[in-house]
């Protein structure tokens, strides 16, 4: 059981390291404060799930097997004879002083973006006769969320990575993303001004929330090979293992609830079995470039020069498509380099961020500016 002393040390090294945003967005001009901290909760969130990829892909998930701390200690410092010792006993195991800091700093992370949803929501109490109840419930969902998030941070740890454990993880962390996004979005303090701005969505609602739900199977697809660990089971492209349509196995690849390189049975999980998971994320990929590659060409051809926020995001969307499909294709072709593996990932979350700005400027009932001409 983790002691209070503990989490004492844990809250102070959270509190620290919010305390360098905080003084960031305090000094920063321009905006309010509660509107440049939505933001940045954005900005620190995008590079937790970054940071969170690079800790999976380093194999430092495990470089300290307890919660919260490392060996019972705030930071690997305090731990290092039994990091030492762990590694000595194992030299080629998921304990190193590297990976320890890796998956330390994660937390710190995490717990960084969780002290700063506490202050959102402090913000968001204190202007309740301003503002109303709208922003401090939004608030105290995402509290909630980033709980929910924790405890699924803390049974990869003690789970040993299992891989829906982990794939749901890094989900919960995309939809915080999402969340955090159309929270930042509002014009909460707008809202009460006298003055109010002709808001014109172009776009449809209905094919946003298309293109998000067949980005979020292809996330969740992705997270699984990557959790499985099934990046090279189809060494080659656009072939696996030299066949348009290679021997699949969708019972065994997609039986969800097992442990890390086990099937249902406890056996070694088959190479047919990992080459499934593999590819179905390649043929899905298809179905993601058509929808979302529309949906961005289709926001493009409405943008007008009153609209450039939608013709930014647009070209931002199109371009990400781009990278995924270059980083998709180097994972194969140049084995799993860490690099490509990290703006594979990088370039989901930046997607899932594209898709909720542009709901910004969608509707269920699209209203299309006519163009008008003097004459």
């Amino acid at each position: 059981m983790p002691s209070l002393t503990l989490f004492l040390e844990l809250a102070a090294i959270a509190i620290i390291f919010a305390g360098i945003p905080l003084l960031y967005l305090w000094k920063k001009p321009g905006f309010s404060f509660f509107q440049k901290l939505n933001w940045i909760l954005v900005f620190m969130t995008f590079d937790l799930i970054v940071f969170g990829a690079f800790t999976r892909l380093t194999d430092s998930g495990l470089g300290c097997p307890d919660w919260p701390g490392c060996y019972g200690a705030s930071n690997p410092f305090h731990a290092l004879s039994d990091i030492q010792q762990a590694e000595s006993a194992l030299p080629t195991g998921p304990v190193t002083v590297i990976k320890a800091w890796i998956e330390m700093i994660h937390r710190y992370l995490a717990m960084t973006v969780g002290a700063l949803i506490l202050i959102q929501v402090t913000t968001a109490f204190s202007k309740l006769k301003s503002l109303g109840k709208k922003p401090l419930l939004g608030s105290l969902g995402l509290l909630f969320l980033v709980c929910v998030q924790g405890a699924f941070g803390a049974w990869t740890v003690t789970l040993k990575l299992q891989p829906i454990i982990v794939t749901i993880h890094l989900m919960l962390a995309l939809v915080l993303l999402a969340c955090l996004t159309v929270y930042a979005q509002q014009s909460w303090e707008e809202k009460n001004s006298v003055v109010r701005a002709i808001h014109i969505r172009p776009l449809s609602m209905q094919l946003v929330i298309l293109a998000a739900s067949v980005l979020f199977i292809q996330v969740f697809l992705g997270a699984w090979v990557s959790t499985n660990y099934a990046v090279l089971a189809c060494p080659d492209f656009p072939t696996c293992m030299g066949n348009a349509w290679p021997e699949t196995d969708w019972t065994q690849g997609f039986t969800l609830w097992r442990q890390l390189g086990l099937n249902a049975q406890g056996e070694f999980i088959s190479p047919v079995a990992l080459q499934t998971i593999h590819w179905a994320h390649r043929l899905f990929a298809l179905l993601v470039l058509v929808v979302l590659g529309g949906l961005g060409w289709r926001a493009l051809s409405l943008a007008t020069p009153a609209l450039s926020g939608l013709k930014q995001i647009s070209k931002l969307l199109l371009s990400l498509l781009l990278l995924q499909l270059i980083t998709g294709i180097s994972n194969v072709v140049f084995q799993w380099p860490l690099l490509a593996a990290l703006l594979h990932t990088a370039g989901s979350a930046a997607l899932v961020f594209c898709l909720v700005r542009m709901s910004y400027w969608a509707s269920w009932k699209p209203f299309v500016q006519k163009k008008m001409s003097l004459i």
